[in-house]
């Protein structure tokens, strides 16, 4: 039977989230920090990002902004612009980084396509998210592309109106529980759990209860044996 599908695409079409631990791990060795762990470190960093994703969104920019901001906190040393340059250009780096497709997925789009109504359907600063999509090759497989900048059950309500999608026979497929498994399910959509070793630790929470509308598999290409 032929289904709507949505997908999401950082970190479960392609790589994403390993850049930004990347950036992180260049930020702590560069802040030096006499008494904080970088886990302390990231603490700190999670709850400045946390206020700052409600103004202005997500994104490889944004996230410069934020360790700036957090360099300027935690910093044991007098705060240079040529310090606060050298840690905006960890995150700036992160778009210069090879698209790195997840292994199956162009195979699995490519079973899917033709069988199913597939929407692409991401957050994040609509320009760079845009890009990612050029640079990975994959929006041939797609109907329909949605860039949003919060996935929250608003987001999916509108998706939804706006494409005349069934929600009860459609399906949101991604890694992260906060914005593509708990809110799709909230909008009155079935959805399927891929998770991924590294997704961003602001996107982890537990999965709420689903009435049988929950698909759990191990990896993207696993679609194939059930759509």
């Amino acid at each position: 039977m032929r289904q709507h599908l949505i997908v999401d695409a950082d970190d479960t079409l392609w790589e994403n989230n390993i850049y930004f631990e990347r950036a992180f791990d260049e930020f702590v060795e560069y802040l030096d920090h006499s008494k904080l762990s970088g886990p302390e470190i990231r603490q700190v960093l999670d709850e400045i990002e946390l206020v700052n994703a409600k103004i202005h969104g997500y994104g490889s920019q944004n996230f410069g902004q934020n360790l700036r901001q957090c360099y300027q906190h935690l910093a044991e040393r007098e705060v240079r612009e040529e310090d606060l340059r050298t840690v905006m250009s960890f995150a700036e780096r992160i778009l210069e980084c090879p698209m790195q497709v997840i292994d199956g997925v162009e195979e699995t789009l490519a079973y899917l396509a033709p069988r199913h109504d597939l929407t692409l359907f991401t957050k994040g600063h609509p320009e760079e998210q845009k890009l990612k999509i050029d640079r990975s090759g994959l929006a041939i497989y797609f109907g329909h592309t949605a860039i949003v900048k919060e996935k929250d059950v608003t987001a999916y309500r509108t998706l939804v109106a706006e494409r005349g999608i069934d929600p009860a026979s459609a399906w949101m497929a991604g890694n992260s529980a906060k914005s593509d498994i708990n809110p799709a399910l909230a909008a009155g959509l079935n959805a399927i759990f891929i998770p991924h070793e590294h997704t961003w630790g602001l996107e982890r929470q537990e999965i709420k209860p689903a009435n049988g509308r929950l698909l759990v598999l191990e990896r993207f290409a696993d679609l194939q044996k059930h759509f």
